[in-house]
């Protein structure tokens, strides 16, 4: 399930089977335009890719495989001697083919009000370039803002460059990238829903779920926020929310990555550009020498439905099935496919700690019990599964074994795995992990644990809407 669904309000159950769930009707229609692709044998693949060799990048180029597995060696010895050391990140290394970056500076920003204020110093910043990727622009107050922004820098010598969803931004008055147009924004609309507007083959169900800010090719921003004023609030200001009124208290995570592995974000901005035909990009700096900003290593993760599957799932399945102590993953719309469920149920049977935070109330009813269709089958196997209250969660981030962290736009759900363009970082490394740690138990803390033994006596109406929207799986 996709951000957009917010856009309208969430479907009674009477309603769930031929409304699919009070989806938006041009939503709808993506959705089932879909096709018939299917989720990779993750067994397959990942028993390809076991027996080779995971390298690292720094400011000067490749290391040599003496350097890389000294590299290893000491991440091990700084991490407890993990084997997801040597098994994840060679796996990622052959199933993404992007390196391991070294050298940079993360930070981790929480909701939208810090995520926002750390962006707009970035764009003030700009002196050469600024690309901006997001799946809903919204013409409000936090819309205006950017394009307020955006507009001065272009006025300034700095050249704007900007990914919008058609489908994302359906609701956006036309009117609002124009007046960008006219400042000199080179905009671009992704897969546009009028097919006499498309310069390829026209696959409505394709839709570009990224959100990335890159400035000057130095800094890059990604995670789940949008640019909307839904963001606006930040998640622990009130103790509770009317689910209602989805407008305020969005809880969300982005990061902000400065440093060498900037690079490999650009690369992806510019192939989406390139893809969708847009015109010739304005002759600037996009890939200048970067020097070390910090000591994290990071690698950046693009999927996209052109590629054989989806590199952002096949990474996380390889982690959770690699993992030897601990998986907490935190995810907005969680509907998980027949692979996803046996690779958690197989970690908490290896004794791994496996946590799940998932919204308590969500934009999309139909998500929302697709996912709760599966809690008693996961809590069995021992899953330990939290709603988060107080807030919508818009989160998508995981921890594996307190040294392995992702963060990006992908969602638990089929579209993210199969029709979407999605983006995520991976990074390496106790400290930020325990950052996101951190970030994750002041999530359990305000959110409910469910009881398998209480689950087990929910109404049956709920099962009802559980087993109406799990037959919409493959759609959400």
């Amino acid at each position: 399930m996709s951000d957009v669904a917010r856009r309208s309000q969430p479907g009674s159950s009477a309603v769930l089977l031929s409304s699919l769930a009070g989806l938006p009707s041009i939503y709808a229609i993506c959705l089932l335009l879909g096709g018939c692709a299917t989720l990779p044998d993750t067994d397959r693949l990942t028993d390809r890719y076991a027996e080779q060799v995971a390298h690292f990048e720094n400011t000067r180029g490749t290391l040599s495989k003496k350097q890389s597995a000294a590299m290893i060696t000491e991440l091990k010895r700084k991490s407890g001697n993990l084997d997801i050391l040597d098994k994840q990140i060679t796996l990622e290394q052959e199933i993404v083919g992007s390196p391991l970056v070294m050298g940079n500076k993360i930070t981790l920003l929480q909701d939208g009000p810090a995520t926002y204020q750390a962006m707009f110093a970035a764009i003030e910043h700009a002196k050469d370039h600024i690309n901006v990727e997001s799946f809903i622009i919204d013409d409000d107050e936090i819309g205006k803002q950017f394009a307020e922004n955006l507009l001065e820098r272009q006025a300034h010598g700095v050249q704007v460059n900007l990914i919008y969803d058609s489908v994302g931004a359906f609701g956006t008055n036309n009117a609002f990238f124009e007046s960008l147009k006219q400042g000199g924004v080179a905009v671009l609309e992704f897969n546009p829903i009028n097919p006499l507007t498309l310069k390829k083959t026209w696959v409505l169900n394709h839709r570009d779920h990224r959100k990335l800010l890159i400035v000057d090719g130095r800094t890059a921003f990604l995670g789940g926020i949008n640019i909307s004023s839904v963001y606006s609030s930040g998640s622990f200001v009130k103790s509770r929310i009317d689910k209602m009124n989805l407008t305020t208290g969005w809880r969300d995570t982005d990061v902000q990555i400065e440093g060498p592995v900037v690079s490999e974000f650009q690369k992806l901005f510019i192939e989406t550009w390139s893809k969708q035909n847009g015109q010739a990009l304005a002759q600037k700096d996009y890939f200048p020498k970067v020097e070390p900003k910090g000591n994290t290593i990071i690698r950046a993760i693009g999927s996209t439905p052109d590629d054989p599957y989806s590199l952002i799932y096949l990474t996380l399945i390889s982690a959770i099935s690699n993992a030897e102590k601990q998986v907490w993953i935190t995810n907005a719309y969680f509907v998980p496919d027949r692979q996803l469920i046996e690779v958690l149920l197989d970690a908490s049977g290896r004794g791994v700690d496996v946590r799940l935070i998932l919204p308590a109330h969500s934009d999309s009813a139909s998500t929302y019990y697709a996912g709760r269709s599966h809690y008693s089958k996961l809590l069995e196997g021992g899953v330990k599964i939290y709603e988060r209250r107080g807030a919508l969660l818009h989160v998508k981030t995981a921890i594996v074994d307190g040294v392995w962290s992702c963060v990006g736009s992908s969602n638990l759900d089929w579209r993210s795995a199969l029709d979407n363009d999605e983006i995520n970082a991976v990074i390496l490394g106790r400290e930020f992990a325990g950052e996101m740690q951190l970030a994750f138990t002041r999530d359990i803390a305000v959110s409910d644990e469910i009881d398998l033994k209480s689950w087990k006596h929910r109404s049956l109406l709920m099962r009802v809407k559980e087993w109406a929207a799990r037959l919409w799986s493959r759609l959400l």
